[in-house]
């Protein structure tokens, strides 16, 4: 335990993917464990450390904004430390510590488990190279999530993308064991999870380095629906190339593995995907998509799409438009190319003008409206069962919640304006409107009616 006198209040914030937030629960549950005081704001806070995300200029700068406002924060005397952790300080912590002296100190993405000890010693340099490690089970992590906890399966990417350096600074493909994940996620569940969500930068390449196949993920699935009670099983992030269908076999099967696919194509046009070294065509995808939806009823498809990427003519973006428009995708994200430092796309000739590939962006997004509302339609009238988060921000006289065919953070929200039922509670929801990016219902019954009231709270 740390000493008294070494002891502090931290604050964090966390940016980025669902793999960040679970480094960020990683670094809490270690500071709350050595008996540090976590705190939730600014005002109580004596250390801020930033979680940052390095995936594309966007991610980078919000990121630089945070840490400016904690530096601003830290000249006024409001905090005393200011420390760095995650993908930037692997891959721009000099820089960093160069343009902003404020900062104190750094976390590397392998120091995750040492943030008690960099807490103490009031910051250290960063260490800007690949990560190696793997943290099991025996990782203290403290949830932050509402209803639900992710799982990371494996760290690391071995994929040749073109446009992304996350194998520069997250290194190689490495997957943890299933006994350490049955372990973590059976902790998960007693910590009052009710959906478990499995997640890496190539979830369904898991177990290949552990000798187990292409058959990797869907045996870990098999021994979590076994091991755990976890009403809602979920995984994100399919790659094209290793999906193998027997994970949509057992989606179809079994009712706790929501049927749920989301799997971020990039590109439609086959000179795009090659440029990015994803391989594939429309074609292919066509294929995959029809068989998917075949093999499991009611599949709820999630994509994303890169707009602008160097070569991409006009016509390589009207095919991806015609590809979007007919394959009916019910949830699609989308971003504007970003040229990254150390990958091989950012030497390509044909570079697209920053402000034409967001007209692109805009277009294609445009172009999903009315998809997303028409998939969002046919739901108006259905009593779904829906996962409630608690209340909503903007107004305490709503909650959120999700049905399967929704992820958290990215797929929308279910507003609930009628009925009251604790944050983690499964409830019947009658779906009463819907718009491009919500839905809106009522309660009208529960599989957990002791916590429910269905009569109107407001």
């Amino acid at each position: 335990m740390a000493s008294a006198g070494s002891r502090s209040k931290v604050g964090m914030i966390s940016l980025g993917c669902a793999k960040n937030l679970v480094d960020s629960e990683i670094m809490l549950g270690r500071l709350s464990t050595e008996g540090h005081e976590v705190v939730s704001s600014f005002e109580d806070a004596e250390t801020v450390i930033v979680n940052t995300c390095g995936f594309i200029e966007q991610a980078r700068q919000e990121s630089i904004d945070a840490i400016l406002e904690v530096a601003e924060r830290r000249k006024r005397g409001e905090v005393k430390k200011l420390l760095v952790a995650g993908c930037m300080v692997n891959r721009h912590g000099t820089e960093l510590a160069k343009e902003i002296p404020e900062i104190d100190g750094f976390i590397s993405l392998d120091q995750l488990q040492e943030v008690d000890r960099v807490v103490e010693l009031g910051g250290g340099p960063p260490l800007p190279a690949p990560s190696h490690l793997v943290f099991d089970h025996t990782a203290p992590r403290r949830l932050t999530t509402r209803g639900h906890a992710y799982l990371k399966v494996a760290e690391g990417c071995n994929n040749p993308c073109t446009f992304c350096a996350i194998p520069v600074w997250r290194g190689r493909f490495r997957s943890r064991t299933i006994e350490s994940l049955v372990a973590e996620a059976r902790e998960l569940e007693a910590a009052g999870a009710r959906e478990l969500i499995l997640i890496a930068q190539d979830t369904t390449r898991y177990g290949e380095d552990l000798e187990l196949g292409r058959s990797g993920l869907e045996r870990l699935v098999e021994r979590l629906l076994a091991e755990t009670s976890f009403p809602w099983l979920r995984f994100l992030y399919a790659y094209p190339t290793t999906l193998d269908f027997g994970l949509l076999r057992l989606m179809a099967q079994e009712e706790r593995l929501v049927p749920y696919l989301d799997m971020p194509l990039q590109h439609s046009h086959p000179e795009i995907l090659r440029a990015m070294r994803r391989g594939g065509s429309a074609e292919r995808y066509r294929q995959i998509l029809d068989e998917a939806r075949a093999l499991v009823p009611g599949l709820t498809l999630r994509t994303t799409f890169i707009c602008g990427f160097p070569g991409e003519t006009e016509a390589h973006f009207e095919h991806l438009l015609e590809f979007v428009e007919s394959q009916r995708f019910d949830h699609l994200g989308a971003f504007v190319y970003s040229p990254e430092e150390d990958t091989p796309s950012a030497g390509l000739a044909g570079r697209v003008p920053r402000g034409k590939a967001r007209r692109r962006y805009e277009r294609l997004l445009e172009a999903q409206r009315p998809i997303s509302l028409a998939s969002r339609e046919r739901l108006v009238g259905r009593r779904l069962r829906v996962l409630v988060e608690g209340v909503c921000e903007e107004s305490e006289h709503l909650l959120e919640g999700r049905h399967a065919g929704m992820a958290p953070g990215i797929d929308g929200r279910l507003l609930i304006n009628d009925g009251t039922a604790p944050a983690g509670t499964f409830v019947e929801v009658e779906i009463t409107d819907a718009f491009p990016d919500d839905l809106v219902g009522r309660i009208v019954g529960c599989s957990e009616p002791a916590e429910v009231e269905l009569a109107s709270a407001f």
